[in-house]
């Protein structure tokens, strides 16, 4: 894989004079990895379960689904599970020490029922999978059944994916674990860092949220905090067990969340504990141009954050 341009002069340069090149390149290195992926899954391994894990805002969920099509474009039946739907009922959630809920720990999940339900698709070929239902905060009643032949592909993915105490209780040759980021920073011409991994997600779950959520800017500030305390303690650390490392970053993402997230940057209050952030990341933005989000294909991983 060809060495990304990550400088803030190659962004402008491409984004102002040919935006939709620019656009397809970005879309066509982000395919051609996953491509890459579930070949390798497809042909060299055995492996009946994926394991696919990053942070918030790392793209997961449309990784996961291309992933799907990429090995069933091989000749394999995939399915995907989410670890959202092994959450415990919100009340039995563990706290932190200020008494607020842990949604990040990984004791959050169910973990015995997660557990009994990969075992039971590796050795019966079914079982039966929780909905959860986050408005209530509880686990639906009903439950759906799945069953898969030999050699088809589950693809489990969360943040958790790839913490040992939910991929030991599973059979090591049956595994292909993935790890998904963004990876790589914004440098300008003097080396110095315009956007770092954690400020381009934060800019994509801004205005994911703002958008499906209805979630203010200070909210989501706020839920940064705890989100990046989770990812630290327990995703981070298991990130060099991964078989293979996905960059899910597109250098002209940027140009086209800048227009979403300005606004509501500048909402923040000066009263605000995250003023000043927000500020720093203002200016950051500012030196970004913009580019049209109907550049941006409909099936786009950048879609996850934009809306169609």
């Amino acid at each position: 894989m060809a060495k990304i341009n990550n400088t803030l002069e190659y962004i402008k340069e491409k984004a102002q004079n040919e935006p939709a090149g620019f656009c397809r390149r970005c879309e066509e290195r982000y395919k051609s990895i996953i491509n890459s992926v579930a070949s390798n899954i497809n042909e060299t391994t055995v492996s009946e379960i994926v394991m696919l894990a990053g942070p918030s805002s790392a793209g997961k969920t449309t990784t996961a689904k291309r992933l799907k099509a990429a090995i069933e474009s091989g000749g394999h039946t995939s399915y995907t599970i989410s670890l959202d739907d092994f959450y415990k009922n919100r009340w039995d959630s563990p706290r932190l020490n200020d008494g607020t809920l842990d949604f990040e720990s990984v004791n959050a999940l169910d973990l015995p029922l997660l557990s009994q339900t990969l075992y039971d698709l590796v050795t019966k070929g079914e079982a039966m999978l929780p909905e959860y239902d986050f408005l209530t905060g509880m686990r639906k009643a009903e439950r759906k059944k799945l069953r898969v032949s030999e050699r088809d592909i589950i693809i489990v993915e969360g943040l958790h994916a790839l913490n040992p105490v939910i991929t030991d209780t599973l059979p090591k040759d049956r595994l292909y674990k993935i790890y998904i980021n963004v990876s790589t920073r914004i440098y300008d011409g003097r080396g110095n860092i315009v956007l770092n991994k954690r400020n381009m997600r934060f800019v994509r779950r801004l205005v994911r949220d703002y958008r499906f959520r209805g979630s203010s800017p200070e909210n989501t500030y706020e839920l940064w905090k705890t989100v990046c305390r989770g990812e630290d303690m327990y995703l981070f650390p298991y990130r060099d067990n991964a078989d293979v490392k996905i960059n899910t970053i597109h250098l002209y993402e940027t140009c086209v969340l800048k227009e979403r997230a300005l606004p509501l940057l500048k909402e923040i209050s000066k009263k605000s504990e995250f003023y000043k952030d927000a500020e720093r990341l203002i200016r950051s933005l500012e030196k970004f141009p913009v580019m049209d989000t109907s550049l941006v294909p409909e099936d786009s991983l950048l879609r996850e954050f934009l809306g169609n």
